[in-house]
């Protein structure tokens, strides 16, 4: 049986055939500390070319129940949980999440799971600790951790953790300043950094090589995509529009073109933080909802104009007011949210009928002994 790609396909474990699928359930259900939920969670075994898999997914009329048309938005509302202040509850709403995906989230052991459970909660938890001070041209990190240098970037001084580096970087609580990033350099920061702490605890041998890579150059933009991070989903097969699962990484997209040429409003990256809320890593204690986030993309345009030197800006105080307005408003929000809502365009590509919602998510890559396929850059 080849892996199943249909609704609610969920989590796929490679395993060695002589485990029955019901030990795996038990087993996975018992490490994750969600043993209460073994009712409503079901396994299957197969064998592709790859060998042997057992998939385990959330029932679909639980599924249902709980996420109406794989919505999660809703999701730790729905199941009461408090994922704030309860790291159990925020490791709940990951791993239900990923139970009822619609395309499956594959690793290649029961370790693997447990290891990207880790780094989406630490990815949370670090993401909702940053605040930023949002610049597309200037970029600055707290001295005495950072250096910088045209061709390697900004890389840690000899001696001083990634970790440390990082938080320092992005968390103001611990450095007292703001630093300036734009929004897509922010993410990659705050991903690292959930992965970082689960190299530390679960590959030391691995983090070792981060650690040394980040001493003589940074891994950037395209670079930072392709080493640390999957994608699920695509253009032809979209996820659907309201499914994440905290710690994702996404993009909403400006579907407005004039607006989108503005440096820094092309669209905005976000980290999916639970809850029904994504980073506003400019004022964290006002985290975005799907609206919210859609409504301001929406109003870009309407903020647009050319600076003393010719270049496009985008006036966000002048378009404060029009976005609460619309917020106010029920029929003009829905008018606004059909549109946002739906799935974007390919890049480049802008006409009346594209939306702002991407049709993927990334998350990290494997990350443990023997099975990381994490691989840093040789040179």
């Amino acid at each position: 049986m080849p892996l199943p790609a249909q609704a609610c396909s969920g989590i796929v474990l490679r395993t060695p055939e002589s485990i029955l699928a019901d030990d795996i359930r038990q087993t996975a259900l018992a490490q994750l500390g969600f043993t209460d939920l073994a009712t409503s969670v079901h396994a299957e075994r197969g064998q592709d070319r790859q060998g042997a898999w057992v998939r385990l997914w959330l029932d679909q009329a639980t599924a249902q129940a709980w996420a109406p048309g794989l919505d999660t938005l809703q999701l730790a509302s729905t199941l009461q949980l408090n994922t704030l202040n309860c790291d159990a509850d925020l490791m709940r709403e990951i791993v239900v999440a990923m139970l009822m995906g619609p395309i499956p989230f594959e690793f290649p052991s029961l370790d693997e799971l447990v290891s990207a459970v880790r780094i989406r909660r630490n990815i949370v938890q670090a993401a909702r600790k940053t605040t930023l001070a949002f610049d597309t041209a200037a970029a600055e990190r707290p001295e005495g951790y950072w250096t910088y240098d045209k061709a390697t970037g900004f890389t840690i001084l000899p001696g001083v953790s990634l970790i440390e580096a990082l938080t320092r970087a992005t968390q103001p609580d611990v450095s007292g300043s703001l630093y300036s990033f734009s929004c897509y350099r922010a993410t990659e920061y705050v991903t690292l950094l959930g992965i970082a702490q689960e190299l530390a605890h679960s590959n030391p041998s691995l983090f070792n090589q981060l650690q040394k890579q980040w001493t003589q150059r940074a891994i950037m933009s395209g670079e930072f995509h392709e080493v640390f991070l999957r994608e699920q989903g695509s253009m032809d097969q979209p996820l659907p529009p309201s499914y994440y699962v905290p710690g994702d990484r996404t993009w909403f997209r400006n579907p407005d073109e004039a607006s989108a040429n503005a440096s820094g409003f092309e669209g905005s990256w976000v980290m999916y933080l639970g809850g029904g809320l994504f980073t506003n890593f400019w004022k964290r204690n006002h985290p975005y909802t799907l609206t919210s986030k859609c409504v301001e993309i929406y109003h870009w345009r309407h903020g647009l104009y050319r600076d003393e030197q010719g270049e496009h800006r985008i006036d966000e105080a002048h378009i404060e007011p029009m976005i609460e307005a619309t917020l106010s408003n029920p029929s003009e929000l829905t008018r606004i949210m059909a549109l946002m809502t739906r799935y974007r365009e390919p890049r480049g590509v802008y006409t009346e009928a594209g939306g702002g919602i991407d049709t993927t998510r990334e998350f990290a890559r494997w990350v443990r002994p023997g099975t990381a396929d994490l691989q840093l850059p040789t040179e």
